[in-house]
């Protein structure tokens, strides 16, 4: 099932992997885990300003 991706690059949605010569990203969050191995390491990169 394809699913709906991101471009960063001209801030539109697109169901390609390459747009405007740029890869996409997923919009769509991780799925939750109580188990979350790396939660630490994203609340720590969100509060620094990385993600």
């Amino acid at each position: 099932m394809k699913r709906l991706k991101w471009c960063e690059a001209c801030k539109q949605y697109t169901m390609k992997e390459q747009h405007c010569g740029s890869a996409t990203k997923t919009p769509h969050p991780p799925k939750y885990t109580p188990d979350d191995k790396y939660a630490s390491y994203r609340r720590q990169a969100k509060k620094e300003g990385i993600l």
